[in-house]
């Protein structure tokens, strides 16, 4: 198995030698192809986003809150590793599940205080591992604070949606309004 530490390491020196390169930006886009089903492209990786027969979709691929939990337990996974191998941490194996609880009142619209996401999420992280507990506290302690999906999750993200108008005759998208959460 890979070590991790020589990349954190190497990461922290560019990043502290070129602050410029601490901007990290990352993006996705989604076209809606049938029914409730998204192509969704992102770098060279194209994923398939649906709901369920019962939602009247194909069912061709997880929702896109089953994509955020995913998002979650790998990026844990990946920082559970990555900071384990810096910290000089045992962690043979590590393996997360999530589940996130929501309200469909929400998302149907059927009470304007139900919020339409998730109003917990829970899980259970697993490792295999010779490191003490107060190490295993430490690793936890670090990843929590460390781990990108769940910081996104925590707090509040700014985020700016413009609606655009695409009409077949005009050669420029018109916005038409933006969304924002600030």
């Amino acid at each position: 198995m890979k070590n991790f530490k020589q990349v954190f390491e190497h990461k922290q020196e560019i990043l502290r030698n070129r602050p410029d390169k601490t901007r990290v930006e990352v993006s996705a886009s989604s076209k809606l192809v049938e029914g409730f089903r998204s192509h969704v492209k992102t770098r060279d990786f194209e994923v398939i986003v649906d709901q369920p027969d019962n939602m009247g979709s194909t069912d061709q691929g997880p929702r896109p809150s089953e994509y955020v939990l995913a998002a979650l337990a790998a990026c844990h996974e990946v920082t559970y590793r990555l900071y384990a191998d810096a910290m000089e941490i045992d962690l043979k194996e590590i393996a997360v599940s999530v589940t996130g609880i929501s309200d469909a009142k929400g998302f149907f619209n059927l009470d304007e205080d139900t919020p339409a996401g998730f109003s917990e999420v829970v899980g259970t992280i697993n490792v295999v591992s010779d490191a003490s507990d107060e190490d295993l506290e430490r690793l936890r302690h670090a990843v929590n604070k460390h781990c990108p999906v769940l910081d996104d999750l925590r707090k509040p993200v700014k985020v700016e949606l413009a609606l655009q108008r695409n009409d077949p005759g005009s050669s420029r998208p018109q916005t038409v309004a933006r969304c924002r959460n600030r």
